[in-house]
């Protein structure tokens, strides 16, 4: 069974990776990835819950990415869903 370490969460066959405030969505090979960047959180009960999420489409090319589309939304659901779209999109007319 593997470790919690090695494990790696995905969402239709693309990789999902967060990296403290910030969720990469893609594949490592594919040309375009989303960047969701949680700028804002509000308490319920004991968790946070995002209130203020940045929605970004890039290249996939490490230190020279390229910002293709931005958006903002209210919560990590709504951002979600464009941001998954934008990306599907990108990649299926690539």
């Amino acid at each position: 069974m593997p470790s919690k370490k090695d494990e790696v969460l995905t969402y239709n066959g693309k990789m999902l990776l967060r990296k403290g405030n910030e969720i990469y969505y893609g594949s490592p090979e594919s040309k375009y990835m989303v960047l969701f960047k949680i700028t804002g959180t509000e308490k319920f009960q004991d968790l946070d819950l995002a209130t203020n999420v940045i929605i970004e489409l890039r290249t996939n090319e490490a230190e020279k990415s390229q910002l293709i589309r931005q958006a903002e939304r209210d919560n990590l659901y709504k951002a979600f869903d464009i941001g998954f779209y934008w990306l599907d999109d990108a990649l299926a007319n690539y």
